[in-house]
């Protein structure tokens, strides 16, 4: 199958689909054949977490689409509880068990627990299981500038991707800003908010006329055009078509910018502000 989704290179020299399939709430049996649908569609980045606890519903969704493993690019994450250095390396080692996987494609920080301030040490936990092979690439999730700098400057290495909530609702200029100047690739959780509140939007519901496609599109189409990597969740293989059938149509500077302007101060979705979230 040629790739239809275009991928972007990350600053180790490793290649990323630019958007993939998210699996929060993907358990069980329905969760495996949700990934193998999706799969089977034309995903071929995969994104799931240690505290999704659906990291074998992956696994196995991986193996009934049939596809083979070097086509696929599987991400998972590390818990807070397991920021310890020796604890991390152990998480990592049972999520490639659970997984049924010989290494992750790329590996990150779920958050930084910045109370806790361990999150450079699991910084390093990463690095080496990188150098031992069990991961390809390592990243961070939520982090903030100051925590990006503070494990750059301690361990020399600076991660490939920053996965951070960023939609039309909170668009995180200033944070993209910061990685571009870093070389880090933005990718972004909850792509396209809350369905309910999205679809509701005047702005991106003319932009969807105009373009004679869906509202879900036109963001995803946003947000590949800003330069970020996404991760839409869905369970319906018709819908997990729709969101990478993005790449036929180009939004222009002025829908652009009208997208960018539904940001709000208060945009986040669940209040989960890293300077302060904390999840073990």
């Amino acid at each position: 199958m040629e790739k239809a989704i275009p991928e972007v290179t990350l600053n180790d020299g490793t290649k990323l689909p630019v958007t993939g399939l998210g699996t929060y709430g993907l358990w069980g049996n329905a969760g495996a054949n949700a990934v193998s649908s999706g799969i089977n569609a034309g995903y071929r980045l995969i994104d799931t977490a240690y505290n999704y606890e659906n990291e074998g519903a992956v696994g196995e969704g991986i193996k009934r689409s049939g596809i083979s493993r070097e086509e696929l690019w599987i991400t998972s994450k590390l818990p807070g509880r397991y920021h310890n250095y020796e604890k991390a390396m152990v998480a990592i080692q049972e999520s490639l068990y659970r997984s049924n996987l010989d290494y992750f494609d790329l590996y990150v920080i779920h958050w930084p627990l910045p109370k806790q301030d361990l999150y450079v040490e699991a910084w390093q936990a990463l690095i080496d299981a990188q150098k031992w092979g069990l991961v390809r690439s390592i990243g961070v999730s939520n982090f903030l500038p100051a925590h990006l700098e503070r494990i750059i400057q301690e361990t020399g290495v600076t991660p490939s991707i920053n996965q951070v909530e960023l939609h039309p609702f909170f668009n995180q200029e200033e944070q993209r800003h910061v990685h571009e100047k870093l070389g880090i690739q933005t990718q972004s959780w909850s792509p396209i908010a809350r369905a309910a509140d999205i679809m509701s939007e005047e702005t991106v519901q003319k932009i969807a006329e105009t373009h004679h496609k869906t509202i879900a599109q036109v963001v995803l189409r946003w947000q590949y055009q800003i330069g970020s990597v996404s991760i839409p969740r869905s369970t319906s293989p018709e819908r997990q078509r729709e969101n990478i059938n993005i790449f036929d149509f180009e939004l222009s500077e002025s829908e652009m910018a009208a997208i960018a302007g539904m940001t709000r101060p208060d945009g986040r979705l669940f209040g989960m502000d890293p300077a302060t979230h904390e999840e073990f």
